[in-house]
């Protein structure tokens, strides 16, 4: 099987929320599902509010990632959760 690479968008209730603490949260959910997060960034929303960005590798016979996007938009802090890319790598 092959490995896939997917991106999460994870889009905080405010401006007020700590993405350093939410990014470790949800870090913590994808180690346990499996997963192994690469690249961190932010995506600039509007009024100062902004996305955090996760990229992470899982074995592709794990399946879906709705159970972890659950997990993680159940987080404190946490509006909504959208994958916004997967891809598949071979090797």
């Amino acid at each position: 099987m092959a490995t896939v690479v997917v991106t999460l968008k994870i889009m905080p209730e405010s401006v007020d929320t700590n993405l350093e603490e939410l990014s470790a949260s949800a870090t913590e959910k994808i180690s346990a599902f499996g997963g192994n997060v690469g690249k961190t960034d932010t995506e600039p929303i509007a009024f100062g509010l902004k996305s955090l960005l996760l990229m992470f590798s899982m074995p592709e016979e794990k399946g879906s990632t709705e159970d972890l996007e659950k997990q993680i938009s159940e987080l404190p802090g946490v509006r909504g959760v959208q994958v916004i890319d997967v891809r598949r790598t071979v090797g």
